[in-house]
């Protein structure tokens, strides 16, 4: 076992000019002292060298003599805990956990890049490739911020605050261009990584405590029943736009994402006894499973395309292009139909939840689970748009009918 001792002394031969010399701390550790300074001036004729410690009992000795006690049980502490580890241990080793040089601080952005590439190694397995590129996205965009706010490469994880959250959301909003619900999907992943640390210890209280994430209510857009039945009857000479009208058009009519779509196998479509034909899987973004009895029209652009050659060759039931190249030819089929809304294959699931379902009376709790919702309240707010939708039909007809007693009565 090592010897120990702490003690604390004036050097004499460092007095300021009023006479007043410095207190230092010595701490020895089997006969090898060292020194550091505490930053106090003593008057030495006030210094008990004996007792060490400041001689009275007045306020300054007080506080002086409480100081020192503090900073020997924080020594003594450092001893013990070395003791337990079981290993020898030398008086620099002391010093340096005194001094906190020892500590080796987790870094924010290191702590967010071994996340990622954990996350990357289960791409498929627990997470969608999407929900990785989102959290690398979140990940540079930090890395931005912490440049542009801290001209720093990195910031130890134990500085994150409240403040630090408000300016990630600030510099998304007006750096970024972000619009408010993107940028607090952002500082949602961010808040991933933050939680980790805490649980870590890598950072003593959660930041996010007092920050409160509340997403703005967004109208959702979707096809009404004639512009879906105008996409469905438009004529389109062009294959590469035939294919991206069909793939669109099976969305409207399956409520599948585009990444499940283009995923989907032909042995995850299943017969009935009666003949009917329905799409059992799991949903990428979420791994919920959900089961979709299949309409004519779906039926339709699936056996089209039963022979084309990607369909063979890849193991898929229809041709998927590019999310980009699909966006942009999406565009272009919106202007023949003249149609002014957005075409995605978000919208496509949306008219699915409410143009194909639930206008047709579909129960919402059925709507959930072929949209592979885990929780009613995300299926409900499609309920609430075909509440709006209802009231605009009814006040349509109402001024029908007003319109033709109004006629009547005239005549």
């Amino acid at each position: 076992m090592n010897s120990f001792s702490v003690l604390f002394y004036l050097k004499d031969e460092r007095r300021d000019k009023n006479g007043k010399a410095g207190l230092y701390l010595r701490i020895t550790v089997d006969g090898r002292r060292t020194s550091i300074s505490l930053n106090r001036k003593i008057d030495p004729p006030k210094w008990d060298s004996r007792m060490n410690k400041l001689k009275g009992k007045g306020h300054e000795a007080e506080e002086l003599n409480r100081f020192m006690a503090t900073i020997r049980h924080k020594v003594n502490k450092i001893q013990h805990n070395l003791i337990e580890e079981g290993e020898p241990f030398t008086v620099h080793e002391v010093k340096e956990k005194y001094l906190g040089k020892d500590k080796k601080y987790k870094m924010l952005l290191q702590l967010f890049d071994e996340h990622n590439q954990q996350m990357e190694k289960l791409v498929g397995v627990e997470f969608a490739l999407g929900t990785w590129k989102r959290y690398f996205t979140t990940r540079n965009h930090v890395a931005e911020y912490v440049n542009l706010e801290y001209r720093k490469n990195d910031v130890p994880v134990k500085n994150i605050d409240l403040k630090f959250i408000k300016g990630f959301e600030y510099f998304l909003k007006v750096t970024k261009a972000c619009n408010h619900n993107s940028a607090l999907k952002y500082v949602n992943n961010f808040k991933k990584i933050v939680r980790i640390a805490v649980a870590n210890d890598w950072l003593a209280k959660d930041p996010f405590y007092n920050y409160k994430v509340q997403f703005k209510t967004v109208e959702r857009e979707f096809l009404s029943k004639d512009e879906l039945q105008c996409l469905i009857d438009k004529e389109i000479k062009s294959e590469r736009l035939g294919v991206v009208r069909d793939m669109f058009v099976l969305c409207c009519f399956t409520g599948l994402a585009y990444i499940d779509v283009q995923t989907l196998k032909p042995e995850e479509i299943h017969q009935n006894e009666d003949g009917s034909f329905y799409i059992k899987s799991k949903r990428s973004k979420t791994d919920t499973g959900f089961t979709i009895p299949l309409l004519p029209t779906a039926i339709a652009i699936i056996k089209k395309y039963k022979n084309h050659p990607k369909v063979v060759n890849k193991d898929c039931v229809i041709p998927v292009l590019s999310n980009q190249k699909s966006n942009a030819y999406l565009k272009e089929i919106a202007d023949r139909c003249d149609i002014k809304k957005n075409l995605t294959t978000h919208l496509a699931r949306h008219t699915f939840a409410t143009t194909v379902t639930l206008t047709n009376g579909v129960p919402i709790e059925t709507v959930g689970k072929m949209l592979g919702h885990k929780n009613l309240r995300t299926t409900q707010h499609y309920a609430k748009i075909i509440d709006s939708k209802v009231e605009e039909d009814m006040k349509a007809l109402r001024d029908r009918l007003q319109s033709s007693l109004t006629k009547k009565n005239i005549k």
